[in-house]
């Protein structure tokens, strides 16, 4: 008998930036990280480029990105879910 080892999937919660591409969407992670030496905190920003099939995520929404198979050259995720739209949008 083998045991099925559940496959991890990396998930991460950001906010979309840029929305100009089609079928992409640029998303901002903010983090907080510690210095080794120092012990001051600083924000750490990453920029991740997600697959957004149906162009459903718009700029401003915070949405979850999951890691996925190379798509292209930069993009290595896809928009998992939407969590809340953007105020912009909603006027």
């Amino acid at each position: 008998m083998t045991d099925a080892k559940e496959k991890r999937i990396k998930t991460i919660i950001g906010h979309v930036v840029s929305d100009k591409m089609d079928k992409t969407v640029v998303v901002t992670v903010n983090t907080r990280k510690r210095h080794p030496l120092y012990k001051k905190t600083y924000k750490h920003t990453l920029r991740y480029k997600a697959h957004n099939d149906k162009n459903q995520a718009k700029k401003g929404d915070e949405v979850k990105i999951e890691e996925t198979r190379p798509l292209s050259k930069e993009k290595r995720w896809r928009v998992a879910q939407i969590i809340t739209k953007s105020e912009t949008e909603n006027k």
